[in-house]
């Protein structure tokens, strides 16, 4: 059982690769935050959890099978870890989450892109009555202000939510 849960949004090849058009730029300074998260949230017993986006033709975004539906090589990722492969921007719609997360009371989360599978994820977990963190600087957009609007329209609709940074998290 495991009552707490990291759940890493579409952390996938396909947004870090320039000839991409949805390359969200150079986030290695994210990937090494969010790594920092993985480190620890596995050394505190957290069920760690990937979700990849996949959808359309061979020849497109996103592609089943391509190399960009792949998890980002230098992610801590271990064979442990749960690989949720979702076609819509909801993680839940038509996957196994629900079931993953069946004992969870607690979900940390962090992702690309903030303004639509993660915020996604975030109002479909916040439905089921879960007590979530987002960290916020483990999250990416195409751009500061979309991203700083994403969580402020979420605090002030779902007070509930806790939005931290990672140091912040981390000390608890």
């Amino acid at each position: 059982m495991f009552p707490k849960a990291l759940v890493l949004i579409d952390f996938e090849k396909e947004w870090i690769d320039k000839t991409s058009e949805y390359y969200v730029g150079d986030i290695s300074p994210t990937i090494k935050r969010v790594n920092q998260l993985i480190d620890f949230c596995r050394k505190k017993g957290y069920k760690i959890i990937f979700t990849v986006h996949i959808g359309g033709d061979s020849d497109k975004a996103f592609a089943p099978h391509s190399k960009n539906v792949q998890l980002i090589d230098s992610l801590h990722q271990k064979p442990k870890d749960i690989r949720i492969e979702k076609n819509k921007i909801s993680p839940f719609f038509k996957t196994t989450l629900d079931k993953e997360l069946k004992d969870t009371k607690q979900i940390v989360t962090c992702g690309i892109l903030t303004n639509l599978c993660v915020r996604s994820f975030v109002q479909d977990t916040y439905d089921r009555d879960f007590d979530i963190t987002i960290i916020k600087n483990c999250c990416v957009s195409f751009d500061k202000q979309t991203q700083d609007f994403t969580f402020k329209d979420l605090k002030t609709t779902r007070e509930e939510i806790k939005f931290l940074n990672l140091k912040e998290f981390i000390a608890g």
